[in-house]
């Protein structure tokens, strides 16, 4: 399921026609890092990963939308940086990658 959603997920980045190339380039590598560190986090945090899978992929979506709600953005993006609090000491790249999605999909709008 997990890698399902990252899967549709980065099809619909791909598809993404809103996002500059290097930006797009850019979600696509920390998606990668993310798919990676979230497998890893699976093996013994399902629930953790899956929620972490979720709000990335209602984060994209809120920040990739034509008709972005700031509100919406700045929830979804909240809650994916919460879904990962409490694993920095023991998943540092995935909270990394997850802040740095955070910040890139938030800089969208500007």
């Amino acid at each position: 399921m997990i890698q399902n959603t990252l899967t549709e997920l980065e099809a619909r980045l791909r598809q993404a026609e809103a996002i500059k190339p290097e930006t797009k380039a850019e979600l696509l590598y920390l998606l990668g890092t993310l798919r990676a560190e979230v497998d890893d986090l699976a093996k013994t945090h399902s629930e953790h990963a899956e929620s972490i899978a979720a709000f990335t992929t209602v984060s994209a979506h809120e920040a990739i939308r034509d008709q972005r709600n700031p509100h919406l953005v700045k929830l979804s993006l909240e809650g994916l940086a919460e879904s990962v609090a409490g694993f920095e000491e023991s998943h540092p790249k995935l909270v990394e990658a997850v802040n740095r999605i955070c910040v890139t999909l938030s800089n969208l709008g500007i």
